[in-house]
Order: C-alpha cells, then structure tokens, then sequence
C-alpha cells in the first residue's frame, strides 16, 4: 500500500562524468561514494524513501548491481539518459512521490540536517517548490531542491528547451509566477565552500575530509566539517580554484 503524502528522495546519478568519469563508483574509506550519499540521506528523519535514478545504458548497471538490496527504503530507477526531467517524473510517477526531494549522487557531505529544514519549509507553506540553492548560502554540495509532484509533472509537460529537459528544475525556477517557491539560507554565509565532487581537486578535498571524521559511519554533521576547516584551512585551498561548470 504505497503511503499518502510519501516524501522520497530521488538521486539522479550516472558513470558518465565529462571530468571525472566513474566518479560515484570511486573507492571512499572502502566503500563507493554512492554508498557514502545514501547512507547520508538516510539520516533524515522526514524520508520515506530514496529512488537512485540512472540511466538505460550499459555502463550504469553496476550502479543498479550497487544500490539494488542496499537497504529496505532503497530502490532503483532507469530512465533516459539525456532527459532527465523525463527520468525523474517517471521515477517519482514509479513509485508514487508525492513530494520530491531532489539530491544528486555528487554530493557525499550532503547533510541530513539541512535536507530536513528544507523538507519543513515545504511542507509548512503553500509552495510548489522550496531549495537552498537560489540564493545559496550553503557549501555547493549541500543542495537540496523540494517540489510536488504536481509541478513535477507540469514542468514535464510543458519544458520544452533542452537545457529544461537536461536538467530537473529549470522550468520551475524559471516561471515562479506560476509556481510558489521559497528559499532556505543559512545563519551564515558558507556558499565560498565546496563540497561537491567534480574533478579530480575535489576528489582530493573529499577524501582529506573524510580520512579526518570518517570513524565507520557515513554522518558527520556539516558544522564539524566547518570546523575542521577553520582548524586547517589548507584543506580548503586544495580545491577552492575549481571552476562550477554552467551547466
């Protein structure tokens, strides 16, 4: 019996990576970064389920093979590879989200905490969408976007520019008179901060990060994360000249 108002977090992730190719299969303190990422977003409190949403191409069948039995509230999704709004309203109709949660598989310091707080402010207004990423004050890599199914799903019918389709939420962020939207900030600005994983330099930063507060458990909160960086900002420099790709 599938759930009213189920809150599910969908992860779009793919082996594909024009800079670094394979990179949430990569090996983090012995387990693969996907690995790392879902047991993180398993920390919330308000997620009823995660759907890892890839792709129908060979090369992503070890990403099945990975999260397939991981854990009960863990299941997989296949999709198009270029159309991701595609693959994401599918997934979502799949298995009945009402409320989407939208995390990408690049991000394994993402803070349940803060997934939290979005999900909250969601859930407390008449919004369509609420996200940390508009106006981020947040490290990149801590994003988190939160929409109805329903404007999910009319973004699915009406997004017609490629770069509406290659991605999830363009089309709502770009016509909010038609859907009520909502920002989450921190009490800080942290947005100079990256922990996202793209290239090789973030490679490098994550795992520092991870080899200093990584005691067998995936969480650690993102505010020791911060703190460990106030106390060695030579990690930071490690990959602060890396460029964010535009799209």
């Amino acid at each position: 019996m599938i759930k009213k108002n189920r809150v599910g977090a969908i992860i779009q992730t793919r082996m594909g990576s024009s800079r670094l190719p394979g990179k949430v299969m990569l090996d983090l303190c012995g387990r693969p970064v996907i690995h790392h990422v879902i047991d993180r977003v398993l920390e919330s409190r308000l997620i009823d389920m995660i759907v890892i949403a890839t792709t129908v191409d060979k090369k992503d069948d070890v990403l099945v093979v990975a999260v397939n039995n991981y854990h009960p509230r863990v299941v997989s999704f296949r999709g198009s590879e270029d159309d991701v709004l595609e693959r994401y309203y599918q997934a979502a109709r799949e298995y009945g989200i009402d409320t989407i949660v939208r995390i990408t598989s690049d991000c394994p310091l993402i803070e349940p905490e803060v997934i939290d707080d979005v999900v909250r402010r969601f859930a407390d207004g008449e919004y369509d969408y609420v996200s940390n990423v508009g106006d981020r004050s947040f490290p990149r890599g801590l994003d988190t976007e939160v929409f109805s199914f329903s404007a999910l799903e009319r973004a699915w019918r009406e997004a017609v520019l490629p770069s509406e389709r290659e991605h999830v939420t363009p089309y709502i962020r770009n016509h909010k008179d038609r859907f009520p939207s909502a920002e989450v900030s921190s009490s800080a600005d942290y947005s100079s901060y990256r922990w996202t994983l793209d290239t090789i330099e973030d490679w490098r930063f994550i795992q520092v990060v991870y080899n200093e507060l990584y005691q067998g458990k995936s969480y650690f909160h993102w505010l020791t994360v911060l703190e460990v960086l106030g106390d060695k900002p030579e990690i930071v420099k490690i990959n602060a000249d890396v460029q964010q790709k535009t799209s």
